[in-house]
This record gives C-alpha cells, structure tokens and sequence, in this order.
C-alpha cells in the first residue's frame, strides 16, 4: 500500500500545476477527476478470466498532455523456458504500473524485430510489437511494485502463474489519445460528494 501510495504521489509531480487553469478541471467545475475503487471493480467484473485484458477507465485533460487510466488483467501464461518473450511497445505514451494483485515477470527493453501496429489501439495509441532481444531487463512484479515505462520501450510479460492486475497510467504528452473519454460502463455513475 505505501509504495502504491508513493507511487501516486509521483504521479502528482508528473501533472505540472500550471496546466489546471487550462484543462477540463476548470470546464467542469471541478478540481480534480476520481478513478474509484468501484469503477476499478465495475471494469474487473467483466473482464474474462484467462488471457489479458486491458480496459481504459478515462482519459483526462491535464491542460499540456492528457493522462489515461487503465486496468489491466492477465490470466496465466504458458511460457515453456526456450519460448521466445514478445511483447509490445507504444511510440507516444509512456506506462506507470501499479501492481493490485498477482505477480509475474516483466521483462522491458532489449527489443529486436520491433513490428509496428498497422491500427491505432484506444488505450495505447500508436505501437506495435516485437520479441525480446539482447539488453534486456527481467524481474519479478508483485502486489504493491510500481514500474516506469518509457514511450518506445518493449516490455512483456511472462510466468504468471494465477494472474496480474494492475493499474496503468499513461502519461500522454503528444495527445495521441483522446481527452474526454470515459469508459461507456462507467457512464452515468459519478463518486457521491462526502457529507
């Protein structure tokens, strides 16, 4: 929970303060948007139990970039040792991972045959995929870890022996993705005002 907690104020130094005289804040009326636990769990509920899953929450406008929110859920993998590690990689939009439960490995950088994606992708924008190459970096994530992933750079997943999920935040400083959007099963369901 604390480094979920540090995570999330790193995250507030990433949005620069100036932006939110310029963004949706002010349109709205409001200071900030919510991602509730509520919403993490409306997503989650629909999501398949085997394979991987990634599910935009919102994309807000922080005035200079726009910022996504994602779930993502990954069933168990069937990696054998010997099998080659692919993975995907996002020209413009940077990841931040926060891990909510579950574990695996995460192998990032070292890519080779990188392959772009013909189609634009909503939670990511454009990307494509590759296969882990040399100078490569693999470690274990777990429930609380918080990983930097910089635009460009492969990282895939493997030995998930249950299941991972995690939040995925995306800075987007070059507005690939479009502000505003708000997932359609969250419509309708704004957080209730505290007493």
């Amino acid at each position: 929970m604390r480094n979920t907690i540090l995570g999330l104020g790193f995250l507030l130094l990433l949005s620069p303060a100036v932006g939110l005289a310029q963004s949706q804040w002010t349109e709205s009326g409001k200071l900030a948007f919510d991602v509730t636990k509520a919403d993490i769990d409306t997503i989650l509920k629909k999501m398949p139990p085997q394979g991987a899953t990634d599910q935009l929450l919102r994309i807000v406008d922080m005035g200079k970039y726009n910022l996504a929110v994602g779930v993502v859920y990954r069933g168990p993998t069937t990696d054998k040792p010997g099998d080659p590690t692919t993975g995907t990689y996002h020209d413009q939009v940077a990841e931040i991972y926060i891990v909510l439960s579950g574990s695996g490995i995460l192998t990032t950088g070292g890519s080779k045959d990188k392959k772009p994606r013909p189609e634009y992708l909503l939670p990511t924008g454009p990307g494509g995929s590759g296969t882990v190459g040399p100078g490569a970096y693999s470690r274990k994530v777990q429930t609380g870890d918080i990983v930097l992933i910089p635009p460009g750079v492969l990282h895939a997943w493997s030995k998930i022996t249950d299941h991972v999920t995690y939040l995925s935040m995306r800075p987007d400083p070059e507005r690939a993705l479009p502000g505003g959007y708000v997932n359609p099963l969250l419509m309708g369901n704004p957080p209730a005002p505290a007493p």
